[in-house]
């Protein structure tokens, strides 16, 4: 080619090269589908399955890799896998170990669309999706048979709140060469060190605390094992799970405050939940760090911290329509799902439909206390449970 370049050309290939040196705090944003190769040689020697190069945007650029090097090293793992959201993460896990007449146990307690997941596992692919008791402990023992292959957790449960006691269930598990996943959403990645407790794969919804801005949608796999890594990598690759690098800069740009926030919505949860133990409007506060959550005495043992998540049943004597409407006269909380951000959220849940061992008469409402001062939380609690 000359040097002369035609319009329409010159708009496209560009002889300038930005001056090397630049440094910053913030990571790069690397937009990219298509990446270039050197040569031919260097193409064909590229293997998208390896993080030490780059074969197309699908399987990585420099911004993924680093949030998910990051990630790895905050739960303590080494491998890690980014997806579009946490249920697409739980998708991808278990499309990479279930096959048709294989079985999952999932706790009866699992984040709702997990469960939507297994049932829709039994119903189209011939896999068994039971539910247990999540606090089973050891006795879960009992419930694995020839065709199992896999073990969810939650802890704690994200509505209900039990505390399962992860290491009885991985020691049974494993046992029976079974692996064990586990939802670590709750404890933002940092209260729990799943890995030490005995589980193989940790899920995290980095759509929570991670992002802190509920304004990310994103999900993560996390291992130890490189044979169980690539059996993630060929669903990830089949299932085409690729992440916008702007939404993955967005992660690596909340990841330094993470412990701060998530301290900080621990105390101000803790002082509400407190708080409302004391009212005659509720009859359970379903804290784990209150002595009588269920699992309170586990929590105590495998976690550092709780986050900012609770749920409380209220008086028998409330009817759905009250609590319907307590929900709606809140003022400074919003009525959403997820938890995590900086705004405060009240979700009402029908239990007793979700949960068929649930024997509590009360109305189920779930509160995820943000960052705004606890006092007006609490006057703003105060004010809507006069609606009753």
């Amino acid at each position: 080619m000359t040097d002369k370049k035609a319009l329409q050309t010159a708009l496209i290939h560009s002889d300038y090269k930005a001056p090397s040196g630049f440094a910053a705090f913030p990571t790069a944003i690397h937009h990219a589908s298509t990446v270039l190769f050197k040569n031919v040689a260097a193409m064909r020697a590229r293997d998208w399955k390896e993080k030490t190069a780059y074969t197309y945007g699908l399987h990585g650029t420099p911004t993924t890799f680093t949030l998910e090097a990051r990630l790895a090293a905050i739960e303590g793992g080494k491998y890690c896998l980014l997806a579009p959201s946490g249920l697409a993460a739980i998708a991808m896990l278990d499309f990479a170990l279930l096959k048709s007449g294989d079985d999952v146990l999932l706790p009866d307690n699992v984040y709702n669309p997990n469960r939507d997941l297994g049932n829709w596992l039994a119903q189209d692919f011939g896999i068994t999706a039971r539910y247990y008791d999540p606090m089973i402990g050891a006795g879960i023992a009992q419930l694995i048979r020839p065709d199992t292959q896999l073990v969810w957790t939650e802890a704690p449960g994200s509505v209900s709140m039990e505390v399962p006691d992860i290491p009885a269930i991985c020691k049974a598990a494993h046992a029976r060469g079974v692996l064990v996943a586990i939802d670590n959403t709750w404890s933002g990645g940092i209260a729990l060190r799943a890995f030490e407790l005995g589980v193989d794969v940790v899920m995290q919804a980095l759509t929570k605390y991670q992002s802190g801005g509920s304004d990310v949608l994103m999900g993560a796999l996390i291992t130890r094992d490189k044979a169980l890594h690539h059996r993630l990598e060929l669903a990830h690759m089949r299932l085409g799970m690729g992440v916008s690098a702007d939404d993955t800069y967005l992660v690596l740009r909340g990841l330094p405050t993470l412990k701060l926030r998530f301290d900080a919505h621990d105390a101000a949860a803790r002082k509400i939940a407190a708080w409302l133990k004391t009212r005659p409007e509720i009859a359970r506060v379903l804290h784990p760090a209150l002595p009588d959550c269920p699992g309170h005495e586990t929590w105590k043992r495998d976690f550092s911290g709780a986050g900012g998540l609770f749920s409380v049943v209220f008086d028998a004597r409330y009817s759905e329509t009250q609590t319907d409407r307590f929900v709606d006269s809140l003022n400074l909380f919003k009525i959403g799902y997820s938890w995590g951000g900086s705004n405060s959220l009240c979700v009402p849940y029908r239990i007793q439909a979700m949960r068929k061992d649930w024997t509590d008469p009360g109305q189920l409402v779930r509160f995820n206390i943000g960052l705004e001062d606890p006092a007006d939380l609490m006057a703003d609690i105060e004010q809507a449970l006069s609606t009753l």
